[in-house]
């Protein structure tokens, strides 16, 4: 790993944010050489204690935690009391960025909204991260990954056509949100050097989500196209871009052009179809999909999805077998390509994480430590910014951190 300088070393970031959307974009930051401080309530966020696996709950270490707030410090405090509030208010003078996704008006009612935090440092980069933004009538309103793919479309387009809707299996409205407001702190950020300016970030997660869903958007906003659920068919609409049964399994076919599909039908030896005139071009593949589908699938019987995969790739039929995380983490692929995944010493022994969806040839991505423990860094933050050894300890009878 290069010893460059990170992209971000030097940047300041004070982050309020808890469960996911908001950690998961600070979590970019620290990778890429930011100093992160945590500001944690005193007992802890909740997402320490998902219950997932009781053993690391108790350790306030959960590993969707973990994910998401190694190389962070923590910093313990009660907002709600005046003293807590003026650390606050000392620290944002020695800081770039100030992140949080409290419901709108939190951080106003504390003192310690953009506008109170911009007088106190102009170049200050406010960002909120909200279910629904800033303004509008539904800004005070709770925005949870599930509630943000219901509202947006996502689980009206997943799922199989006359069947129930379908949540992605992940929370993909938090993920994507976290990499919208880091991508808009790193344009703030890019701005300020020719500005000199702060600026206030406003992050819809329902927003965020369709403009993910620009192309589908799209197909409503200019042709009047309603989506509806295509089960595991791709976008393209191709009859040979599904999820066909394999041998004993499934595969992933992503067969989308002409040639692809030649390839394809060629190499599971059914080259003979080719000339049927049901399947002349691609309007007629589509009407005559469980067609298709029966000669395909009756070709993919003969082997399993691991044989299949190397053959049609091969060959110049894209596909896929179906991976879980635990698989894909183990592709040959994933291996030659080191950086995804770096591992650090824990207390319970050296753990792995996925970082950056992305290499740099110099000043790559590092996981420099796990996530804190509750609280780890008050102290040396507070000495950092110039409180004394008997001040902290009063912070500390007081109950302030």
């Amino acid at each position: 790993m290069s010893d460059s300088p990170r992209p971000f070393a030097g940047v300041r970031i004070l982050d309020f944010t808890q469960v996911l959307a908001g950690p998961f974009a600070s979590y970019q930051f620290a990778l890429l050489g930011a100093h992160v401080v945590k500001v944690e309530r005193r007992e802890g966020e909740d997402m320490r204690r998902t219950p997932l696996s009781r053993e690391w709950a108790e350790r306030n270490q959960a590993p969707s935690y973990q994910a998401v707030n190694g190389g962070k410090r923590s910093l313990t405090l009660d907002l709600q009391k005046p003293a807590a509030q003026a650390i606050i208010r000392r620290l944002v003078t020695q800081v770039d960025v100030v992140m949080e996704n409290f419901r709108p008006g939190v951080m106003d009612r504390l003192g310690l909204g953009s506008k109170a935090l911009l007088e106190i440092n102009p170049r200050l980069i406010f960002c909120s991260v909200s279910g629904f933004g800033q303004t509008g009538p539904f800004r005070a309103e709770a925005g949870y990954d599930g509630r943000i793919q219901a509202t947006s479309g996502i689980m009206a387009m997943t799922g199989h056509p006359g069947g129930d809707p379908i949540r992605a299996g992940f929370a993909v409205c938090d993920t994507l949100s976290g990499m919208t407001a880091a991508f808009a702190v790193s344009s703030a950020l890019f701005q300020r050097t020719h500005t000199g300016r702060g600026q206030v970030i406003d992050v819809s997660m329902l927003e965020a989500t369709l403009a993910f869903l620009a192309p589908q958007v799209a197909d409503w906003t200019v042709a009047g196209h309603k989506q509806v659920p295509w089960g595991n068919q791709a976008i393209s609409r191709r009859a040979t871009a599904n999820l066909f049964r394999c041998g004993s399994g499934h595969l992933l076919l992503a067969c989308n052009t002409e040639k692809q599909y030649r390839c394809l039908m060629t190499a599971i030896g059914r080259a003979d179809a080719l000339e049927d005139p049901l399947l002349a071009d691609w309007f007629l593949r589509t009407e005559n999909k469980d067609h298709l589908r029966a000669i395909i699938e009756d070709a993919l019987s003969k082997a399993e999805p691991e044989e299949w995969e190397a053959t049609l790739n091969s060959a110049g039929a894209p596909c896929a077998r179906v991976r879980r995380v635990d698989e894909a983490l183990a592709h040959e692929q994933v291996a030659a390509r080191p950086g995804l995944m770096q591992s650090v010493e824990t207390p319970w022994g050296p753990l792995e994480f996925a970082t950056t969806g992305f290499r740099l040839a110099h000043g790559d991505a590092k996981l420099e430590h796990m996530a804190p423990e509750i609280g780890a860094d008050t102290e040396a933050v507070l000495a950092e910014a110039g409180y004394a050894a008997a001040e902290i300890a009063q912070f500390r009878t007081d109950e302030v951190i």
